[in-house]
């Protein structure tokens, strides 16, 4: 393929579809390397990496080799790995500590932010040769900037901010850092390196691919399943086992309870899926019990438990970096050629947090990252197998467009890919109303939850004006186990109810929760006469104890301001 302008390329992406060329043409690889990994920001590393003058440790941006580190005066440096004189690499070592940098070739020795320092045999040059010229110094990278703690540069001299291009990814580094009782993070633990024999992209659209993993990972699905629990487990073999077991959960679990939020620049992150209390410290086992303590001692109570409660899976920061914050997991994408790619994945450790929570999290690498994983060799596998095919005959469109007509718009300018969350809840709610669960309706409410039912149209709160229905948790609780007395003689006969749920729409989203608005209708029968309502419900639903739970209920009665008989049965 020759050099393609940029409408050229443009055309290779469809509504639904994107060319195979995409995948597998080594001249867009390189103008990838070029227009992407040139310009945008790349993660590079943590801070925790160089936390003294002097630390360093060698990567990769794009294909260039460059050493990041913490220079004389404390600061960061990026500079690029090579000698100004003969070309040859100047540092060979992954990581280490030094005061200069010399190379092995003929000696020429830099400062750590790239300066050249000093030049054996300085005679013999010619005339013009400046040793204090910049043409003389290991090049630095255009722009280095860090957010809590992790270091990304530009090779761009000027162009957005880093937070800016991050934008409502911050919350996901955030989400990682709060997690830790002392507010901070190091890289601890070692790394795994794999690498697979297709192009990079294949890796990140992966990790929001949420409909493979019951085809996928099959095997390891099974195994899990059918190993005993009664066997011996240093605790290790625990957390693998229920890892393994998680991702067997039927499409109807990842259909009512996993999103997928993307965002401009490329980013996005998937909603977690996890419902085991063993694997989610904020559903309050008692393994996490210390860990919880030290953290709401930090933190207090209430800004700990508003980070345990955000529920994301892979935070995926376009083009090279994603990580687990709620599981201390980042991986760091280098594409080597079109069809080679090389991944290395590193854990964090919580300061402040008890021993046991970081070998858990070394437990979850090992099952979930780990070069020998019975859960990433599938992955790897299918890496390859794309590899393998896209060089075939076949298709010459790739088709990626499921769910892509369903999505809507989300905060920060983001988009949400549409689930049936939202609407199978509604009809789920309406079914236990009209089956008369109330116990069961009463525990998809949060402990702080609300259900009201205004007076007035436009009504904007209910605390200075009259509400039809105002409860907080504990009136809700009240509302329910009145409606369960023998003695409610408004409910003697008990009424007949059917609720219809329609127009679905939702209002506003992020991971952490969703404001949902549907149209109802509900018929209520009671000795021989039948009541009709109709209105809008807004719904606030939030996860709580890896559950999709309602912190606030609203219900917007057409004919809220008319004169009505008594309002027994919850709407």
């Amino acid at each position: 393929m020759e050099q393609q302008p940029a409408h050229s390329i443009a055309q290779l992406v469809q509504p639904a579809r994107v060319h195979r060329s995409l995948y597998t043409d080594p001249q867009i690889f390189e103008l990838e390397l070029k227009h992407i990994f040139g310009t945008a920001w790349i993660y590079v590393g943590h801070e925790s990496q160089v936390r003294n003058v002097g630390d360093y440790f060698c990567t990769m941006l794009g294909r260039k080799a460059v050493i990041v580190v913490r220079d004389a005066s404390g600061k960061l440096q990026v500079i690029h790995n090579q000698c100004a004189h003969r070309g040859a690499m100047v540092v060979a070592s992954d990581k280490g500590h030094t005061d200069e940098f010399q190379c092995c070739y003929h000696g020429w020795t830099y400062h750590l932010d790239g300066r050249l320092k000093a030049i054996p045999l300085l005679h013999g040059y010619p005339a013009d040769f400046n040793p204090k010229s910049g043409k003389t110094a290991m090049t630095q990278v255009a722009r280095v900037m860090s957010y809590r703690g992790f270091i990304f540069v530009s090779e761009a001299a000027d162009g957005p901010s880093l937070e800016e291009a991050l934008n409502h990814m911050t919350t996901s580094i955030d989400d990682m850092v709060d997690r830790a009782p002392d507010g901070d993070i190091e890289v601890a633990g070692g790394t795994f390196r794999h690498v697979y024999n297709g192009n990079w992209k294949l890796y990140l659209e992966n990790l929001c691919d949420a409909a493979h993993p019951w085809f996928t990972h099959r095997s390891s699905i099974d195994a899990a399943q059918q190993q005993k629990d009664d066997v011996l487990s240093d605790g290790s073999g625990e957390i693998a086992i229920r890892q393994m077991r998680q991702n067997g959960a039927p499409y109807s679990f990842w259909e009512s309870q996993v999103g997928i939020w993307t965002y401009p620049n490329g980013h996005s992150y998937l909603g977690d899926y996890h419902d085991d209390s063993k694997l989610v410290a904020a559903m309050n086992d008692p393994v996490f019990r210390d860990y919880i303590g030290m953290l709401e001692a930090k933190k207090g109570k209430a800004e700990a438990r508003r980070i345990l409660e955000v529920s994301r899976w892979n935070s995926n920061v376009y083009p090279n970096l994603s990580f687990m914050s709620q599981f201390q997991q980042l991986r760091v994408i280098h594409p080597i050629a079109v069809n080679r790619t090389e991944v290395h994945t590193y854990c964090f450790k919580l300061r402040g947090a008890p021993e046991r929570m970081f070998q858990n999290t070394i437990s979850f690498a090992n099952i979930v990252n780990g070069t020998g994983s019975l859960v990433l060799t599938d992955d790897l596998e299918i890496y390859n197998r794309i590899g393998i095919g896209l060089s075939s005959e076949g298709a010459d469109w790739i088709e990626i467009g499921r769910g892509y007509q369903s999505d809507g718009p989300a905060d920060h300018g983001g988009r949400q890919g549409k689930n049936s969350t939202s609407e199978d809840f509604l009809v789920h709610e309406a079914r236990l109303l009209d089956e008369a669960q109330f116990d069961a309706w009463l525990a998809l409410f949060t402990p702080d939850a609300q259900y009201w039912v205004p007076s007035e149209p436009n009504q904007q709160t209910p605390h200075h004006t009259v509400s039809l229905i105002y409860d907080d948790r504990r009136l809700l609780e009240t509302r329910v186990r009145r409606l369960a007395s023998p003695r409610i003689y408004s409910q003697e006969p008990r009424s007949r109810t059917s609720r219809i749920v329609a127009n679905v729409t939702l209002e506003e989203s992020s991971p952490d929760y969703a404001i949902v608005r549907s149209k109802f209708m509900m018929i209520e029968f009671r000795r021989n006469e039948q009541r009709l309502f109709g209105g809008t419900c807004f719904h606030r639903l939030v996860r709580y104890d890896g559950a999709l739970c309602i912190r606030l209920k609203r219900v917007d009665l057409v004919n809220c301001d008319a004169p009505l008989d008594g309002l027994v049965v919850p709407f």
